[in-house]
């Protein structure tokens, strides 16, 4: 049996008055998802534990199996191995938005979705400028990079940038932790960290401020905002947890999961005209999964078009990210998987809910289905939020998910 994980980030919601009371999961059309709700079994998931925000890079790491508690490192070291960065032992790699700031308020957490190309130009810049023995800028995708401080101490607080749409930035700022009181042999203290990474912040608003390139920009992109810091995690490979699995790929946009999917040791696989957002090439990702299940054993298929209409409160967008997700990578996955002699077993769920009217993520259960030719039904005819309650697998808890996918 080979199995896929079909993961639409952020796709799950509230129900929405202008709805008619349903979430978008619900109200938008979504035949295959349904289809398959119907031929195979759901449930529910936490998938965060208890103690951690609700990012994705919690969200994924545990949906796939691992324990947060053992392996959680924040988003910075992820996103350091998708780019190629090996991490020395005295790194501190933390997450660098390029954000949009407004009026004293953070306006957005993507600097008006930068292109990879104007992030790349404008994370040049910064480096030029601001770079030096103890900092360094690396280019990631759009406006998602990677901030490395050599010596500095991940004890502190950062805020997510996507968490506090229409915030005062300055009340955000980078703080120590006043929970730790260990010490990380050979580094700066706490303080000094959050001290030289709100030096860089307003440095880079003075920068990014001046470029010609912000003056012609409605939303611009004006500051660096980091968060997400850690050292090098240790994580084993899914083909040590779980022997039947003896080879696998990652297929995403997002560099923090292209990250969990290196130490998980999935093969990455980069597809043309993936961009993370609603325009992102689906057909592409599509057939690189299909592509990859011919010859492996197992693909994680992460799709982050649902989560960004959410930050954005777009609900349009949206119920069009859910439908796309449907038409475009379940529905040709599907069609091509049923007529292979060799069954597949593939999973649809979300990571997290990230409800249009609250514009963040929040840490409420999600809705899986699980299909694979001969499989018993249960009673659920479709899938959402609400159907799910009623599946046979119940509520399932962090890495039970994985566990249960890895007994079909």
């Amino acid at each position: 049996m080979k199995h896929i994980i079909i993961l639409g980030d952020g796709m799950a919601d509230h129900p929405i008055a202008r709805l008619g009371n349903l979430t978008p999961l619900e109200y938008a059309h979504t035949p295959y998802m349904d289809l398959l709700a119907r031929q195979g079994r759901t449930g529910r998931l936490t998938t965060i534990p208890e103690g951690f925000l609700p990012g994705s890079e919690v969200a994924n790491t545990a949906i796939l199996g691992y324990n947060l508690n053992e392996v959680y490192e924040g988003r910075g070291p992820l996103e350091a191995a998708s780019i190629g960065y090996e991490m020395r032992p005295d790194d501190l790699a933390l997450r660098c938005n390029i954000i949009g700031l407004a009026d004293g308020l953070i306006k957005n957490h993507h600097g008006g979705h930068l292109t990879t190309e104007e992030g790349s130009m404008l994370i040049g810049i910064l480096q030029q400028e601001l770079g030096s023995e103890q900092v360094r800028f690396l280019p990631g995708i759009q406006y998602r990079h990677l901030l490395i401080v050599r010596g500095g101490n991940k004890h502190i607080v950062c805020a997510p940038p996507h968490d506090h749409p229409n915030e005062p930035w300055r009340k955000l700022l980078v703080r120590p932790d006043t929970h730790f009181h260990g010490n990380d042999d050979g580094r700066m203290t706490a303080e000094e960290t959050a001290q030289l990474l709100n030096k860089l912040i307003l440095e880079s608003q003075r920068l990014l401020e001046s470029l010609p390139f912000n003056r012609k920009r409605k939303d611009k992109a004006n500051s660096i905002w980091p968060w997400g810091g850690g050292y090098k995690p240790r994580m084993q490979t899914l083909q040590r947890r779980y022997p039947q699995l003896h080879s696998g790929s990652c297929i995403s946009a997002v560099d923090l999961i292209r990250g969990i999917g290196h130490y998980a040791g999935l093969d990455i696989i980069h597809v043309d005209g993936a961009t993370g957002l609603a325009d992102t090439n689906y057909e592409g990702k599509a057939a690189a999964a299909l592509d990859a299940l011919r010859h492996q054993d197992f693909v994680y298929l992460h799709i982050e078009a649902s989560d960004e209409a959410g930050h954005d409160g777009d609900l349009q967008l949206k119920l069009r990210t859910i439908e796309n997700l449907d038409s475009r990578i379940v529905q040709p996955i599907y069609k091509e998987i049923v007529r292979w002699d060799e069954p597949v077993c593939m999973a649809v769920l979300p990571d997290h809910p990230t409800p249009v009217e609250v514009r963040t993520h929040v840490n409420e259960p999600v809705p899986f289905l699980i299909w694979h030719k001969g499989i018993t039904p249960d009673s659920v005819q479709t899938y959402s939020e609400k159907s799910c309650v009623s599946g046979s697998y119940g509520m399932l808890h962090l890495g039970d998910f994985m566990n249960e996918l890895m007994k079909i």
